[in-house]
């Protein structure tokens, strides 16, 4: 592909200073909510083993609802965990009409299957979105929770005023928490929306066409400044350690002064994913009041 004449000015998503945007609009909610005379809403998090990973996220989820007046509820439980006691667990958060919102940490031990406790998981309390009667909502376009990182995606697409109807827009990876929830938010946003997955043929040819670019594979620089159309808009989900720096899926270097707006591995997607948690909470927890009167 013959490069552009012209370098194009970049925009880099400012995904910290979006997220921090939206929390407070959560916080004076929130606020409102006390005000009235009503508790805060509450997020229950639960933690299975010790990955380092997963208690550094564990510890920015509390923060991020401390900061906002969301109450939150940690349970960690030992890597020898039986499946039937995160269940005994599970069941008794969705009964706790003090819990509005469940998170299951992953990646779980080997012995636990995350398909068998995602739908144990009330689909009202469902604040991450995995429950499949949530991923049907989604297909019908009546889902109230949606999966936290799709999520944050289009609103950061929103929020930068990125036209969607009759974009042609290209979703490189097919998992069920980004790449199959994303390409359907953006199909009920009119756009035209090509799933590419690790069979897709020519797979560098097909982003070159896209007006959006979601990637969103965890295979660290795999998109090329020359994959990508001159002016497109990219969004990068991947995060992955190479020599000890943080980097995306994209090859952020490149892509410069050819995207005309791009998300940073670091600062990005990430925090708007936190950010939707704390959204999905908070209408959980407007749904389950509104029902007890």
């Amino acid at each position: 592909m013959t490069p552009p004449k012209e370098r194009i000015e970049t925009v880099v998503v400012d995904g910290l200073g979006l997220a921090q945007s939206i929390r407070k609009e959560l916080r004076e909610a929130i606020e409102h909510e006390k005000l009235a005379g009503r508790r805060p809403p509450c997020l229950a998090v639960v933690l299975v083993g010790d990955d380092s990973a997963s208690a550094v996220y564990i510890k920015g989820k509390r923060r991020a609802c401390a900061r906002i007046g969301m109450d939150s509820a940690e349970h960690r439980l030992p890597e020898s965990t039986p499946q039937a006691t995160l269940l005994s667990l599970i069941d008794k958060l969705n009964r706790d009409d003090g819990v509005d919102g469940i998170l299951v940490q992953l990646p779980l031990p080997g012995a636990i299957s995350p398909w068998v406790i995602a739908e144990a998981i009330d689909p009202d309390k469902d604040a991450d979105g995995v429950h499949p009667l949530n991923a049907g909502r989604l297909l019908a376009g009546t889902a109230d929770l949606v999966a936290c990182t799709p999520l944050g995606i289009l609103e950061v697409l929103d929020r930068y005023d990125v036209e969607l109807e009759g974009a042609e827009a290209v979703v490189i990876g097919r998992s069920d928490i980004v790449g199959k929830p994303v390409s359907i938010l953006l199909q009920q946003r009119n756009a035209t929306v090509t799933l590419c997955h690790s069979r897709t043929r020519d797979l560098a040819g097909v982003c070159r066409r896209a007006d959006v670019l979601i990637a969103a594979t965890g295979r660290p620089r795999m998109v090329r400044g020359d994959w990508i159309k001159p002016g497109a808009i990219v969004i990068d989900v991947g995060v992955s350690e190479v020599d000890g720096e943080l980097v995306g899926d994209v090859a952020f270097d490149e892509a410069q002064g050819v995207a005309r707006l791009i998300t940073p591995s670091r600062r990005g997607i990430g925090p708007m994913t936190i950010t939707m948690l704390l959204r999905n909470t908070l209408h959980a927890y407007r749904a389950q009041t509104k029902a007890g009167g």
